[in-house]
């Protein structure tokens, strides 16, 4: 899959362009940017999160992906220094939810509750983006009238988009996402316009 086609299908998929994706196509640097610090504990949560919107079917989850451990690497290397505070406040903010909601922790709580607490997040998120997006449009603007459109950089969105963002990218160019869960050929083929489509099938990698 095209990893620019990947990055329009999430930014679809999460109402929001993807935090960090233009850096992550042009190369992720860290020169200059201190480490957000993530623990053992965080990845494992992460990879939680992850499974959770993404759960282990008749093929493999986001956690057989490790996602918690690509969070890590775009978080350190395609954030800013705003948009990493965002994300790591955000770990410390869906453990208070979970605890709001269902008198635990995220890690101790059922499949069921956090499927339901990323549900309410997930709305609470598209309300906060809505917010963001407007407020940045005025700079928006003035970047696209300069044709400077890939230097504006937005506001920190929503942890909870953030995280989905990130899970949906670590998990579709993981060898797990590219092999097992879409059809991978290593060698493309000749184009063939009439080749037969079951019902089914997976889509293709590629």
């Amino acid at each position: 899959m095209d990893r620019r086609e990947l990055l329009k299908m999430i930014a679809l998929v999460t109402g929001g362009v993807v935090i960090g994706g233009e850096v992550f196509l042009s190369g992720c640097k860290t020169a200059g940017k201190a480490d957000a610090g993530f623990t053992a504990e965080n990845i494992a949560l992460l990879d939680e999160i992850g499974e959770t919107i993404i759960p282990a079917t008749n093929t493999p989850g986001a956690k057989a992906a490790k996602v918690g451990e690509l969070m890590k690497i775009m978080v350190n290397d395609c954030y800013t220094q705003a948009q990493q505070d965002a994300f790591m406040k955000g770990l410390s903010s869906i453990e208070e939810a979970s605890k709001k909601a269902n008198n635990k922790s995220f890690m101790e709580s059922t499949p069921q509750q956090r499927h339901d607490l990323l549900i309410v997040l997930e709305k609470e998120a598209k309300d906060f983006n809505k917010i963001q997006s407007d407020k940045d449009q005025p700079k928006r603007d003035e970047y696209n009238k300069k044709g400077q459109p890939y230097e504006f950089v937005p506001s920190p969105l929503h942890y909870y988009t953030m995280m989905k963002q990130l899970t949906l990218l670590g998990f579709f160019t993981s060898k797990t996402g590219m092999t097992e869960t879409l059809r991978h050929i290593p060698v493309p083929g000749k184009y063939d316009g009439n080749f037969a489509y079951n019902k089914g099938d997976k889509a293709w990698a590629e």
